[in-house]
């Protein structure tokens, strides 16, 4: 089963701020193995599949570098399609002495490294939808030491030279200003689900019984700020709704919890209450 397609609502795309954008594609497209899309003189879209993007990377004209203790974006996480991809991308890491990060979440099987401004990127891979244990509504999920030895027996004898044309933006994890707001907005206003409650401080949401699409924290602090919106980190995340009516009911169900949603030329943008900028998109 697919839990990043239509009529489960889900991340689609992502929009990060890059303080040096020739430096940021070639990370991007050399280390991590996306393709360009488009590319303008202060943007760039980045594809897996040479067709759709999932990633944007922009370089605003006053750029200033990432701000800590701020709202705005924890990780976005990119969903590859098999344990094989997994294998060959630590390898490949590896060998080009990139540093990361590793966990076995239980649903996932996941890596964690930053770009050149500092934005976290987790790349992860789903275990079957029948090995998650779920209770009283909520999935079970950790953050145990990965399995090296038994990740690396599913590597091949192909290097990792580009991201597999079925991957997708598996989710985003985000840093908020308070949660008892913020649950509201996303469950009462875009429709989500929580499916776990980490402690106090985490949310993990999800459309379709998925482990999750949004993850939110407030381990930057209650009450934390937003960054100023010339600083490298996240621009906006795209929410893919399942039809125009369902954008309609989210857009009544926004507007109805006193939050406004603005549309230009098609494009229906929100702000989460640690104003987060959402795109609605079909």
């Amino acid at each position: 089963m697919s839990f990043h397609n239509k009529p489960i609502q889900f991340v689609g795309h992502v929009k990060i701020k890059v303080e040096k954008l020739e430096r940021a594609i070639n990370f991007y497209r050399d280390v991590l193995g996306f393709g360009i899309l488009e590319k303008t003189k202060r943007e760039v879209k980045l594809t897996t599949d040479g067709k759709t993007s999932i990633l944007s990377l922009v370089q605003p004209e006053d750029i200033i570098p990432k701000q800590g203790r701020t709202t705005g974006l924890y990780h976005f996480a990119i969903l590859l399609p098999t344990k094989a991809d997994l294998a060959n991308i630590v390898v490949h890491l590896t060998e080009n002495n990139i540093r990361f990060g590793a966990s076995d979440h239980l649903v996932s099987e996941a890596i964690y490294l930053h770009d050149p401004d500092g934005n976290e990127i987790e790349i992860y891979i789903d275990r079957s939808p029948s090995e998650w244990r779920w209770e009283q509504g909520e999935v079970a999920m950790a953050v145990d030491p990965l399995n090296f030895e038994q990740l690396l027996t599913h590597v091949t004898s192909e290097k990792w030279k580009a991201m597999p044309k079925e991957t997708v933006m598996g989710h985003i994890h985000l840093h908020v200003s308070e949660l008892k707001k913020t649950e509201v907005f996303y469950v009462n206003g875009l429709g989500f689900d929580v499916v776990n409650r980490f402690g106090r401080q985490a949310l993990f949401l999800s459309s379709g019984k998925y482990h999750h699409h949004i993850g939110v924290n407030t381990w930057n602090g209650e009450g934390a700020p937003p960054p100023p919106t010339n600083s490298v980190g996240l621009e906006h995340f795209t929410l893919v709704l399942g039809s125009e009516e369902d954008r309609r009911k989210v857009v009544t169900n926004i507007k109805e919890l006193g939050v406004d949603v603005t549309e230009v030329n098609g494009t229906y943008i929100t702000f989460d209450p640690s104003r987060i900028k959402i795109v609605l998109s079909i």
